[in-house]
């Protein structure tokens, strides 16, 4: 297509904020954000508080459970080396406790968010959901090319969509599209404003070390940057391999 900028190469929702997001073939966009993105929260069970990976060391296992939502929309989360199991649960809640070392729970972020019949303590979102997250390979080569030694992981950054395109030599391009309009397959977005990091990109990860120099790169060559934020203009489905293009 004339003036395609790149293609969908990765779709993601995470269904438990701060927990390892799911991973699709296709996702569908509503007016607000993706559909069955951060619908629960993991908190530390004796005062509520909210997982913190970026802040403190004892949340920093949180991105190794595993989330997905199943076809009636209920969450199943897995830590490492164990099964799925439903969540919000005891049980679930037990076998994250065991893997953090201290007693957390898995809860929705309103009623709205829980299954029917739940009748369990509910918690508050850290911070308002953004409608989308879109992040080029193109960034990702600029920010291996500062930092060779680095992992820049997808995952690191827990974008909704990732567009395969072209690296642009010293750039990080999508920083650069402030309010201009894009085409991804049928989804219309403006780029809304640059995905300042945090602490939660130097984690490790399954597959991957921590590394401060991940953010320390974006910190000094892009200003704390990675990847947009995009609000939505005409929802859709997105699958892989839908083309981008400016409007």
């Amino acid at each position: 297509m004339a003036g395609e900028l790149g293609t969908v190469s990765q779709l993601w929702r995470y269904p438990a904020s701060s927990l390892a997001g799911e991973r699709l073939d296709a996702i569908s966009v509503g007016l607000k954000t993706v559909d069955g993105d951060r619908l629960f929260g993991l908190v530390d069970a004796s005062d509520g508080e909210i997982a913190r990976p970026d802040r403190e060391a004892r949340w920093h296992k949180v991105p190794l459970i595993r989330t997905r939502l199943t076809g009636d929309r209920r969450l199943e989360v897995a830590v490492p080396g164990g099964g799925w199991l439903p969540a919000p649960d005891p049980e679930s809640d037990r076998a994250v406790s065991a893997f953090l070392g201290f007693e957390a729970s898995i809860r929705p972020f309103g009623a709205e968010n829980a299954a029917p019949g739940y009748a369990g303590p509910l918690t508050d979102a850290r911070y308002a959901k953004t409608p989308i997250h879109l992040l080029t390979t193109a960034s990702l080569a600029r920010l291996k090319a500062l930092h060779p030694d680095g992992t820049p992981d997808p995952r690191r950054f827990r974008p909704n969509i990732v567009v395969d395109m072209a690296p642009v030599e010293g750039a990080f391009p999508e920083t650069e599209w402030i309010g201009r309009k894009l085409v991804v397959g049928d989804l219309e977005l403006t780029v809304s404003e640059p995905c300042r990091r945090c602490g939660f990109t130097i984690i490790a990860q399954d597959g991957f070390d921590t590394d401060p120099g991940i953010l320390r790169n974006l910190v000094r060559h892009n200003a704390h940057n990675l990847g947009v934020y995009c609000t939505i203009d005409r929802p859709a489905r997105v699958g892989i391999g839908a083309p981008m293009r400016f409007l």
